[in-house]
């Protein structure tokens, strides 16, 4: 069994809560080779929707990339980012979000949750299976044997649910589980 909990959360609150659970940082500020499971990660390559032949480093880099505004359009620069340091495209600098740019040379603008699904869902799964596939196994059989917690600051797992930001934790254990959103 895979749960997703909050990163924020006491780990004496999470030992009592799971005594036996193997409990796993998944964040941008994880350890070693969990960190990989992050959007934010600098994995390289990563195929930009609806841009043939065009990579970029990261999932985040990607999102916000392709994220557009009153006063700015996309990013390539950001889509370049291998810091994992800022990545993140704000109203305040920007003004409000018009939508996501579909492809780099797209006119189309996607919706927050129609980019969600177009743009980010099915980045994200790439790189599950062609970046962090070993990851991916090793979580799968290690929560075949026991309680498996692993800890995102974020724990939203309802990709229909625009309030909160998407758990790429629940991704995770969505893609392990065998019912990762289409």
């Amino acid at each position: 069994m895979i749960i997703v909990e909050n990163h924020r959360k006491k780990m004496e609150t999470l030992r009592k809560a799971y005594p036996d659970a193997l409990i796993l940082d998944v964040t941008s500020h994880a350890m070693g080779a969990l960190r990989k499971l992050s959007p934010f990660y600098p994995h390289m390559g990563i195929p930009v929707p609806f841009t043939p032949s065009m990579t970029a480093a990261s999932v985040e880099g990607i999102w916000q990339g392709l994220k557009t505004f009153e006063k700015a359009d996309i990013d390539l620069d950001v889509m370049r980012n291998t810091t994992m340091k800022d990545l993140k495209r704000t109203v305040r600098r920007f003004g409000a979000p018009k939508g996501h740019r579909k492809g780099v040379h797209g006119t189309e603008l996607l919706g927050y949750l129609a980019a969600r699904w177009e743009i980010y869902l099915p980045t994200y799964k790439w790189v599950l299976e062609n970046k962090c596939l070993d990851l991916v196994e090793l979580l799968r059989r290690e929560s075949e044997k026991r309680t498996v917690v692993m800890l995102d600051y974020e724990t939203n797992g309802d990709v229909n649910d625009p309030r909160k930001p998407l758990s790429h934790a629940q991704l995770v254990k969505m893609y392990c589980e065998g019912n990762y959103p289409i």
